[in-house]
């Protein structure tokens, strides 16, 4: 399995079936930049749409990754070849993520160790530490599916986090003291938390589009921005909402706007 002869097999296969790579692009719902990069060789594939490009392409998945045409007498050999090539790379790719948040996770309760043994030399006994102790570990917990398995992990990161953050305010609240922080935080963050979730599904939904997500959720973020400062001014009762939110709110719409634009234009072929 080969890169470079893929990219070639799917660009004659498009040719043949009368496809420009914007075409090809428009029919899968992704950018004609993904294409062009899958013709190159730069990239494969997503694993996502791979059935729909063979589909389109008229060929099979196991011709796609081999880069050719297969005849019935090799076809079992060809499989057999790109599922061992396949679960290499898997290998590969998960011993190196392995390593990667190892050394993360290493690091970290070093960071952890050290401040501790400063707390407890300083104070007798863990005091501020603590506090250090539980943000780090909600930031472990957060970022290590993403740093072990790369895309996949986000959404098991993004359940971790929608479970502990409401905990890890309530645990802050009680180590500085201050009722406020669990009160305000616990509804700040269940807030934020929606908007990240719609911000997750938008992209996923748009995979093959991330100019059109990202003016999405830029355009999302302004309600979202009113909705946060009019929660907190009824909180702590006092106005929030400023020139600098309403500026901000208009450079999210032109930002917004841009992206949009961005997106169409790259869906008509006017720029790649």
């Amino acid at each position: 399995m080969n890169q470079v002869d893929t990219g070639k097999f799917i660009a004659s296969c498009r040719k043949e079936k009368g496809l420009t790579q914007a075409q090809l692009a428009e029919k899968l719902n992704i950018t004609d930049r993904a294409v062009s990069k899958w013709e190159t060789g730069k990239c494969m594939p997503d694993s996502s749409i791979l059935m729909e490009l063979c589909n389109i392409l008229d060929v099979t998945v196991n011709e796609l990754l081999s880069g050719e045409r297969i005849e019935m007498n090799n076809y079992e050999e060809k499989v057999n070849e790109n599922l061992i090539e396949l679960k290499r790379k898997d290998e590969n790719n998960m011993n190196k993520n392995t390593l990667i948040s190892t050394i993360y996770t290493i690091a970290m309760g070093i960071g952890i160790l050290v401040c501790c043994i400063c707390d407890i030399a300083i104070s007798g006994t863990l005091t501020w530490s603590l506090i250090v102790l539980s943000s780090v570990l909600v930031t472990w917990i957060a970022s290590f599916p993403v740093i072990l398995l790369g895309k996949r992990g986000v959404l098991v990161a993004m359940i971790a986090i929608s479970i502990i953050i409401v905990p890890f305010m309530y645990i802050l609240s009680i180590l500085i003291k201050v009722n406020e922080i669990f009160s305000i935080g616990a509804v700040m963050s269940i807030i934020s938390l929606v908007f990240l979730w719609i911000i997750y599904i938008t992209y996923h939904r748009l995979k093959g589009r991330k100019l059109l997500a990202t003016g999405i959720t830029l355009l999302l973020a302004i309600p979202f921005t009113i909705l946060i400062n009019s929660t907190l001014s009824k909180m702590i009762g006092e106005p929030v909402i400023d020139i600098w939110d309403i500026l901000s709110a208009f450079i999210l719409f032109i930002l917004a706007v841009a992206f949009i634009i961005g997106d169409y234009a790259r869906k008509k072929g006017y720029v790649r």
